[in-house]
């Protein structure tokens, strides 16, 4: 036995299976050439955001045009921030504007699919095993730095162009096994940090399916695996479940570019092949002559439910959403007036690289054209059914 073997045995004496058992459990996925497998992976923290249903919706339709699969996986590992009730309005919301899954969490207590479990509280064994399989070929290692040490080491590095736990900042990194034994044996607590490959006079490349081809240096941080409560960390958890999940895309918003060199390096000391990313510019709002990002703290529109209480129909909202997801769609909605929405040829490369704006102003026109085009009755009954839930003196006018 080597020393890693025996280091991984002593940190992880429960796990007994290996990453051949879930690479077995969980095999690619039978689907025909060019399928695309994409996701929406909401925490439960809080009310679903119109930049979450524009990631989603393209993630969706990317999906869907090619025949391939959508699925919802929850990352829950923070229970401190899990709202109670925030999956089923994240999934309702979704729903209104016709995204379903065809897998995962459909329900706030409902999964469907064989990838599962689809949500991340239960898959602590699967980062664990791949966790140990990482020990033992001396990619990870066991840190017992305390908050107070972390903090210091961040006072040094005041003057440091490179901050973080990396070269000779990683205290716990080159600890042998006799000092790592005699520390769990008095009861320390560790976190398990990722032993990175990375050189700083090295970059990353990546091409991005929106932005295109982007150059980054290389990761060079120890970052943490697993939370001293055996917990993995959004980087971790996500690089596993997007292997294990064959997730092929990636759509999310652009603030995670900076952490991609992170996530690449982490597919490829897993053995992994990464997914494709797609980082989706923020929806952008006017002010004072000037732009920001819309802000569910300052902007009543940036949740989803606004638009139901508003009254706009979802048809108009999805149709909103293509004129500022593709800057061909209106040209061809000119040309084909009555055609569904799911026959526009929707493609990543049309999408904007530095956001969309946000117009309230051409939602409304853009409704005023959708609903011109319903029936009568059509209109009367979208009316009722929203005046019963929303303004109760003018459903019973209807009547």
């Amino acid at each position: 036995m080597t020393n890693n073997e025996r280091l991984a045995g002593l940190l992880f004496p429960d796990i007994d299976k290996t990453p051949d058992y879930y690479e077995n459990l969980f095999p690619q996925r039978n689907l025909k050439e060019g399928a695309k497998v994409t996701r929406f992976a909401p925490s439960p923290t809080g009310f679903l955001h119109f930049g979450n249903l524009f990631t989603c919706v393209t993630a969706y339709k990317t999906a869907k045009d090619s025949d391939g699969v959508f699925f919802v996986r929850v990352e829950d590992t923070d229970q401190k921030r899990k709202v109670d009730g925030a999956i089923d309005i994240m999934l309702q919301g979704l729903s209104v504007y016709g995204v379903q899954a065809d897998e995962g969490v459909v329900a706030e207590s409902k999964e469907i699919g064989e990838y599962g479990p689809y949500y991340q509280s239960q898959r602590k064994e699967i980062y664990q095993t791949y966790a140990k399989a990482l020990v033992e070929q001396d990619l990870a290692y066991p840190c017992f730095c305390s908050a107070e040490e972390l903090d210091e080491i961040r006072t040094a590095q005041e003057n440091e162009s490179t901050k973080g736990y990396w070269g000779k900042w990683a205290k716990c990194r080159n600890l042998t096994i006799d000092e790592i034994e005699q520390k769990l044996a008095d009861g320390s607590t560790f976190t398990l940090r990722l032993k990175s490959p990375g050189s700083s006079e090295k970059k990353c490349f990546f091409d991005d399916m929106i932005k295109g081809k982007i150059e980054m240096p290389e990761n060079v941080q120890d970052i943490v695996l697993l939370k001293s409560d055996g917990i993995p960390t959004y980087h971790f958890a996500h690089a596993v479940d997007d292997h294990l999940m064959r997730t092929t895309h990636v759509f999310r918003g652009d603030e995670w570019i900076s952490s991609t060199p992170v996530h690449l390096q982490l597919f490829r000391v897993l053995g992994f092949k990464p997914p494709k990313y797609a980082h989706v510019a923020p929806i952008m709002k006017e002010e004072n002559g000037g732009k920001r990002k819309l802000s569910k703290r300052k902007d009543p529109e940036a949740a989803v439910s606004y638009y139901i209480e508003q009254g706009f129909p979802q048809e108009s909202v999805n149709e909103y959403i293509m004129t500022i997801a593709n800057s061909n769609f209106e040209d061809w909605r000119r040309a084909n007036k009555t055609e569904p929405i799911e026959k526009f040829p929707f493609s990543l490369k049309k999408m904007s690289v530095s956001g969309a704006l946000f117009d309230m102003v051409k939602l409304t026109d853009v409704s005023k054209n959708v609903i011109s085009t319903m029936t009568a009755q059509t209109v009367y009954n979208k009316t009722l059914e929203w005046a019963e839930q929303y303004n109760k003196r003018l459903a019973e006018l209807f009547k």
